[in-house]
């Protein structure tokens, strides 16, 4: 996961280093910052190899057929290395900074995926679901709209989608629709419980022709024999996540920490943070979901840990390096790739 608040020639620079290292895959975060689709097009022509995703773009700030024809062109810029990473992002941003109604978001997930595939397989675009219609109805334009399929051959008629969700329904729309999902905050001891049936609804209902699900966990990641201050950088981000990142009547973080059983410390730390109490809503964040949402220590433990993840049912892990110079950070990089491919054989 690429930092969404640097410079482009900068993490460029990076990248280019840690895709020698065997980086399989960079995923562009779009906040309220720079697009990520700008970014995504940098890097496309600064890389060769490595596989590039959005991670997310927002549901609600362009068109279904705007996103498909994004996609279709960052996967020909980059020769057929991209994945489209989408989600609903949160009503606080959505209409807070685009000003727009967060609403419906399964429904409209639903219908952008449908529109995306139709878009990349060049068929003429036709449709006419409850919240988006193309071409519009008369009733609702000129009526001079016309059906239309995109000029350009994508690279390919499926561009594989990752769906960001957190929620029971989300999730299991992820699992029946998408390629890959991605959750937040990913706890493998306690995912099975949390999201078990929600997979299992959306795997009874999935195509086989989309495959397996990838589902790609994030985790911030440093190899070290002291982890304390990786700990506590990643302990404060969580703090900031279920305690301000969203309203406290619509925090998804904050539900989801719940949900792992957390129910009095998720109160708690959104009470402490949301009164400006930053440093203790940091304290009260559970020891075991900072270091069980990490990947943080020794080389031991590392090795470790990947088994629990893949024994948890994770297939791709988006790790987020905290060493201290970037050369650490590549060093952690190509150590890593050498723990995953060790893994695979065993």
């Amino acid at each position: 996961m690429l930092s969404y608040s640097g410079g482009f020639a900068d993490t460029a620079a990076e990248l280019i280093d840690y895709e020698e290292a065997g980086l399989d895959l960079a995923v562009v975060p779009e906040a309220y910052s720079f697009d990520a689709v700008s970014q995504l097009g940098y890097l496309a022509a600064k890389t060769t190899r490595v596989e590039l995703a959005s991670g997310i773009i927002q549901l609600y700030t362009r068109t279904p057929t705007l996103t498909a024809m994004t996609a279709a062109g960052l996967d020909y810029v980059s020769n057929g290395r991209f994945c489209l990473g989408i989600g609903s992002s949160g009503p606080q941003v959505i209409e807070g900074f685009h000003g727009v109604p967060f609403d419906a978001p399964l429904a409209r997930t639903r219908e952008l995926i449908e529109i995306c595939r139709k878009v990349w397989r060049r068929e003429t675009l036709v449709h006419q679901g409850k919240h988006y219609q193309i071409p519009l109805p008369p009733e609702k334009g000129t009526g001079l709209g016309k059906p239309l399929k995109i000029i350009n051959k994508p690279v390919r008629d499926r561009i594989p989608i990752i769906l960001g969700a957190v929620g029971p329904k989300n999730v299991a729309l992820a699992a029946e629709l998408a390629e890959g999902w991605q959750p937040l905050f990913y706890l493998p001891e306690r995912a099975a419980a949390v999201w078990g049936e929600s997979l299992a609804e959306g795997l009874a209902k999935r195509d086989p022709a989309l495959g397996a699900l990838d589902v790609m966990v994030s985790a911030p990641f440093a190899i070290t024999d002291d982890p304390e201050l990786a700990h506590a950088t990643h302990r404060h981000a969580l703090a900031l996540y279920i305690g301000g990142m969203g309203a406290r009547e619509k925090n998804f973080s904050n539900a989801l920490v719940r949900r792992y059983g957390f129910e009095e410390q998720a109160g708690l730390i959104q009470d402490l943070y949301l009164s400006g109490r930053k440093r203790e809503a940091a304290a009260a964040v559970p020891d075991d979901l900072v270091r069980n949402t990490c990947l943080v220590g020794p080389v031991d433990h590392i090795r470790e840990r990947l088994a629990v993840y893949a024994a948890a049912g994770v297939t791709t892990l988006q790790v987020a390096p905290m060493a201290a110079t970037h050369a650490a950070r590549v060093d952690s990089i190509a150590q890593l790739r050498d723990l995953v491919d060790e893994l695979s054989q065993d």
